[in-house]
C-alpha cells in the first residue's frame, strides 16, 4: 500500500511539467516576432557536409547548395566511405573551386560525426588567411540529404541572428520533404504499409516543424536554445573559443555532438538563437526500425549529456530559467525510464491485489478511479491535438481541419516511441555500446551496396 502515493504523485508531477512546457512552447511559437532579413554579403559562408557512404544523395545536395548560395564554400567530409561518395565529390571539386573534399581514412575515420566535423574545421583553418576576421566567418552544418531554404542566409544574417554581435550560433527549423510521397516504401509493400509509412513521415514533419520549433523558441526566452545536426550555423570565432577550452569544437564520441556543441557555446558566453521562419529539409524516415534506431541514439546521447548538469548549474552564463529548461531536457529519458519502472511496479501490485482479494475486488477498485483516468487522458491528449490546426495553418493548408485534428491525435500516439527509445538507449549505455550508426537513406536498400554501420 505504501507505494500507491508514489505511483499517483509521479505521473501528476510529470504531467504538470509537460503542460507548463507545452504552454510555453505553444505561446512562443504563435507569438514569435517577424524575422528581419540581413545582408549575407557581410559574412563569409562555409557549409560542412559530413558523409559516410552517401552516394545516393551527396551530388544533389552539393549541387543545390552551390546553385542556391553561389558565394559560399562547400566542404564535404568523406568519412572513409565504401561507396562512390569520394569519387563523386572529387569530380565536383575539379570543376568548382568552391567545393572541397576532406578525405578521412581508418583508423582515424568512422569515429562519429563530431570527429568528421573537427577534420573539416582543421582544413578550413588551413584554408583561411591569417588576417581573416573570424567573427565574420560562419560555418553551417548540413546533412548529406539536406536542402537549405534559398533565403536562409538572409534570415540568419538579420538582427535575430548574426546581425547581433552577441550571437554565436543560429539553428533554423527542420522540415521533412517527403511528406507527400504516396509510396515511401515502394510498390511492393502494399497500401496499408505505405499508409502507415506516410503517417510516420508526417508525424516527424509535425514534430520538427511546429512542436520542436515551439520548444526551441521557448528556449530562446530561457537562454538555452539547442543546436541540431542539420541547419546548424556557428561563428568560426565561437568555435575557436570552444576549441580553446575543450581542445576541439565538437566532442569526440558524443552521440549528440550538435546539442553538446550548443551547451559548450552557451557555457563560453555566446548566445544561440532559433529562427523558425527559415528551414532546412531532410528525408523523413518511413521505416519503423530505422526510425527507432535513430531515436535510440538520440536518447542515449541525451543521457550522456547529464554529465554537464553541474557545470550548467554553476555557470554564470545560464540564468535560472535556462538551468531549469536544460535540466528538464536532460532528464526526459530518465523520466521515461522511471515511468516504465513504476508501470511495472503498478502491474505487480495489481497482480498481488488480485491474488489476495480476488479479481472482483481489484477490478472494483480500478473502476472507482475511472473519472480520474478519463480526466488525465483528456488533459494528456489535448495538447498534442491542438498542434494539429497550427501545423495545418503553416504546413498543410490544403487539408481539412478534421484531418489536422486526427494528425494531432496521431502525434500523441507517436510520442510513445520515446519510452522504448529511452529504454534501449539506457541498455546500450549500460553495455558500453557507444558507437555511432548512420541512418540508411531511403534511396538505399539492403542490397544497394555498403553503407556505414555501427562500429
Amino acid at each position: 500500500m505504501f507505494s500507491s502515493p508514489i505511483l499517483l504523485a509521479f505521473p501528476f508531477f510529470l504531467l504538470l511539467c509537460f503542460l507548463l512546457y507545452w504552454a510555453g512552447a505553444r505561446h512562443a511559437y504563435l507569438r514569435r516576432p517577424a524575422v528581419e532579413n540581413g545582408d549575407p554579403g557581410a559574412f563569409d559562408w562555409h557549409f560542412f557536409v559530413p558523409c559516410r557512404d552517401e552516394e545516393a544523395v551527396v551530388g544533389t545536395t552539393v549541387n543545390r547548395l552551390r546553385a542556391d548560395h553561389p558565394d559560399a564554400h562547400v566542404w564535404v567530409i568523406d568519412d572513409d566511405s565504401e561507396d562512390r561518395t569520394g569519387a563523386i565529390v572529387a569530380g565536383l571539386a575539379e570543376e568548382d573551386r568552391r567545393v572541397h573534399l576532406v578525405r578521412r581514412h581508418r583508423p582515424h575515420a568512422r569515429q562519429g560525426k563530431g570527429a568528421a566535423l573537427n577534420a573539416a574545421y582543421d582544413e578550413l583553418n588551413d584554408f583561411l588567411s591569417k588576417d581573416v576576421d573570424r567573427e565574420r566567418v560562419v560555418v553551417c552544418v548540413i546533412d548529406a540529404d539536406g536542402q537549405l531554404d534559398p533565403h536562409a542566409l538572409a534570415r540568419v544574417s538579420g538582427p535575430q541572428g548574426f546581425g547581433d554581435p552577441g550571437t554565436g550560433g543560429v539553428q533554423v527549423s527542420v522540415r521533412m520533404r517527403n511528406t507527400d510521397d504516396p509510396r515511401p516504401l515502394g510498390e511492393d509493400r502494399g497500401r496499408i504499409g505505405n499508409a502507415v509509412a506516410r503517417l510516420l513521415v508526417r508525424m516527424q514533419d509535425m514534430e520538427f516543424s511546429v512542436s520542436n520549433a515551439g520548444m526551441q523558441l521557448l528556449r530562446g526566452r530561457t537562454g538555452s536554445v539547442g543546436l541540431g545536426g542539420n541547419g546548424q550555423f556557428t561563428r568560426l570565432a565561437s568555435l575557436d573559443r570552444i576549441a580553446a577550452a575543450e581542445r576541439r569544437p565538437w566532442q569526440r564520441g558524443a552521440l549528440l555532438e550538435d546539442y553538446e556543441l550548443g551547451l559548450h557555446m552557451i557555457l563560453s558566453g555566446d548566445r544561440i538563437s532559433h529562427i523558425a521562419d527559415t528551414w532546412v529539409s531532410q528525408e523523413g524516415l518511413p521505416h519503423g526500425r530505422r526510425f527507432l534506431t535513430q531515436r535510440t541514439r538520440w536518447a542515449q546521447g541525451n543521457l550522456q549529456c547529464v554529465r554537464y548538469a553541474p557545470r550548467i548549474v554553476s555557470s554564470r552564463h545560464y540564468g535560472g530559467k535556462g538551468v531549469l529548461e536544460t535540466l528538464y531536457t536532460f532528464l526526459q529519458p530518465v523520466a521515461h525510464l522511471v515511468t516504465l519502472a513504476l508501470c511495472a511496479v503498478m502491474f505487480a501490485f495489481l497482480g498481488l491485489t488480485t491474488a489476495r482479494e480476488g479479481a472482483g475486488e481489484a477490478f472494483g477498485g480500478m473502476l472507482a478511479l475511472w473519472p480520474l483516468v478519463v480526466a488525465l487522458a483528456v488533459v494528456s491528449v489535448t495538447p498534442f491535438v491542438l498542434w494539429g490546426p497550427v501545423y495545418r495553418r503553416d504546413r498543410a493548408a490544403d487539408r481539412s481541419l478534421l484531418t489536422a485534428l486526427l494528425w494531432g491525435l496521431a502525434l500523441w500516439l507517436y510520442a510513445y516511441h520515446l519510452f522504448p527509445a529511452s529504454a534501449r538507449g539506457f541498455v546500450r549505455m549500460l553495455r558500453g555500446r557507444n558507437g555511432w550508426a548512420k541512418t540508411r537513406r531511403n534511396a538505399e536498400s539492403v542490397e544497394s551496396g555498403p553503407v556505414a554501420i555501427e562500429a
